[in-house]
């Protein structure tokens, strides 16, 4: 019984937590909704409730924002949004930070999150996986003095929470697998351990 029972078990847990995580997102972005005036509502003008309007509304937004900014005027009235909000005391350091943080994890050209690594981690003996969000500048590097990357460390088995890390570059193994197959090793606490690289791992000592 005991062994049908956790077959039973690693059927449904993933499932439900799967049903659950999706009923959170679509809940959320469904809360959108009551951003719209109350004679455009759906619920004023349809018999039942829909699920999922609000998951449209918000991909319509996203999209016609990007297209919007993708254009002269749209940009420049981006630049003046950016102005007026830089002017705002709490506003300002708010709003500068997360986009500092979502121009470098979303930038094409940039390599945060496109990298996974191998380093020592909490000390010399053990080892853990990492992933490359950039290089050091400033003063940082200017006191340093050495070929260091900064890393984030997620921890187990939620990767939301981690450590910001600044490491010596030679003290890194660059690891073939991809940034999805790294992070479903670490969700996993090791379980799920990703197939054979596809090519040789970079190596980078001080020798």
């Amino acid at each position: 019984m005991r062994k049908y029972f956790i077959t039973g078990l690693l059927i449904w847990i993933p499932l439900v937590i799967t049903v659950w995580v999706l009923d959170l997102i679509v809940t959320t972005m469904d809360s959108t909704l009551l951003l719209l005036p109350e004679e455009l509502q759906p619920k004023s003008w349809l018999p039942v409730n829909v699920p999922g309007l609000g998951v449209v509304l918000t991909l319509v937004v996203v999209f016609l924002t990007g297209l919007l900014a993708a254009n002269i005027i749209g940009q420049r009235l981006v630049r003046l949004g950016e102005s007026l909000l830089a002017r705002i005391p709490v506003v300002k350091t708010i709003y500068v930070s997360v986009k500092q943080v979502s121009d470098t994890l979303f930038s094409s050209s940039g390599q945060a999150f496109r990298r996974a690594l191998l380093v020592r981690f909490p000390h010399s003996d053990t080892w853990t996986v990492a992933f490359l969000t950039g290089i050091p500048g400033g003063e940082v590097a200017q006191r340093l003095g050495e070929d260091r990357i900064s890393v984030y460390v997620p921890t187990t088995p939620n990767p939301t929470g981690g450590y910001f890390l600044i490491v010596a570059r030679a003290d890194t193994i660059e690891l073939d697998m991809s940034v999805d197959e790294a992070l479903k090793y670490v969700i996993s606490m090791g379980v799920a351990a990703p197939g054979p690289p596809r090519r040789s791992a970079e190596i980078r000592s001080d020798a």
